[in-house]
């Protein structure tokens, strides 16, 4: 049996995000508002699977996730500088520490139900601005330079938990499930109320 749908009309499009706590998500929330002016800022998170297609009920995705990520622990990760994505014109902050972490999990998840041929190599990143011309992409870097060289708090945060999330028609994404790193012991949750979707 599927989860249930829950509002927009759902495409076959999932991947699986660690959400950055406050107050660093607020501000990189704000901070990719004014770079891209494209309505209201996604979530900051982290992406461990991105976007793919699966060809099984949600619920089967859901578990395979539930037996991988509780068996792992909570780790921290660090945010680097600002940077570019030059052959898509992504602007978007590096990770400093836990990328060997992150590139780990996202082999051991990449495979089963979830499995999938992604267009690009895994490179996790916290995206700050997408869909930029060519022109407009290096003075949006150098505007999150600016901005991030005057952000004084902490840079680093505990990755406990991952939500799996779905795409929309109109690209805005759905939180389904979340699970806790070293969670052995629980189920789960599926996200029963609503939130706001998003953009990544």
């Amino acid at each position: 049996m599927d989860l249930p749908h829950r509002g927009a009309e759902r495409i076959n499009s999932f991947a699986l995000v660690t959400y950055i706590p406050d107050p660093l998500a607020s501000f990189l929330n704000n901070l990719r508002e004014e770079l891209e002016a494209a309505g209201p800022a996604p979530r900051a998170h982290v992406t461990l699977l991105p976007p793919r297609p699966i060809q099984c009920p949600t619920c089967d995705a859901v578990r395979q996730l539930g037996g991988q990520v509780a068996e792992l622990d909570a780790f921290e990760l660090t945010l680097g500088e600002p940077t570019l994505f030059a052959a898509t014109n992504v602007v978007y902050i590096a990770i400093e520490q836990g990328m060997d972490q992150l590139q780990r999990i996202h082999g051991m998840l990449n495979e089963a139900t979830l499995g999938y041929n992604e267009p690009f190599p895994y490179h996790p990143h916290v995206t700050l601005a997408q869909g930029l011309s060519t022109s407009a992409a290096p003075q949006a870097l150098e505007l999150a330079r600016i901005r991030w060289a005057q952000y004084s708090q902490q840079r680093r945060f505990l990755a406990e938990s991952v939500v799996f999330v779905q795409n929309t028609l109109d690209n805005q994404w759905l939180d389904l499930a979340e699970i806790h790193l070293g969670a052995k012991n629980r189920q789960p949750a599926p996200v029963l109320a609503a939130r706001r979707s998003h953009r990544h």
